[in-house]
């Protein structure tokens, strides 16, 4: 079996590094040669590799980096069920108020999913503070659409709104 860092260090030879850059606090990242490597990022997250996601966070991979939908690796995990996944891209500070360019955040995904105790994690700082100023829907909005409002108030918030 291959190590990961080995992985990791041949994925550098062969597709570049990775570039952050931004303005006003908003980080951009530039995987150079490929997306390649974003794509195992998230695959990791997907099926919830918690080891690959690691090795990439302790190499300085962004762990808020979206794809071309604004999916990011939080948004995956959730979506898919990864609680250990969750948890440990919550430990990296990942950003659970992301939105993806539906307007949709991690907490959304889960929702849809059913997935409550990723939902319980990720409800724990409230995203809506800004939703209704820039027309997105708010958590509870979104929960009504899919029949999960009584569902998601079991699960407060334990931030103040």
């Amino acid at each position: 079996m291959v190590h990961f860092r080995s992985l990791l260090f041949a994925i550098s030879l062969v597709c570049g590094s990775f570039s952050i850059s931004g303005y006003a606090g908003t980080p951009s990242v530039t995987v150079k040669g490929s997306e390649e490597v974003v794509e195992l990022f998230f695959s990791a997250a997907k099926i919830g590799n918690v080891e690959v996601l690691q090795e990439f966070l302790k190499h300085g991979f962004p762990v808020d980096i979206q794809d071309h939908s604004g999916y990011s690796a939080l948004m995956m995990a959730s979506y898919y069920g990864q609680k250990d996944a969750v948890k440990t891209l919550l430990q990296y500070n990942a950003n659970r108020c992301l939105r993806d360019k539906r307007g949709h955040t991690a907490l959304m995904g889960a929702i849809v999913k059913a997935e409550w105790s990723i939902a319980k994690q990720l409800r724990q700082v409230d995203c809506d503070a800004n939703a209704e100023k820039t027309g997105q829907l708010t958590a509870e909005q979104f929960a009504i659409q899919f029949g999960q409002q009584q569902r998601l108030k079991q699960i407060q918030p334990s931030v103040s709104n």
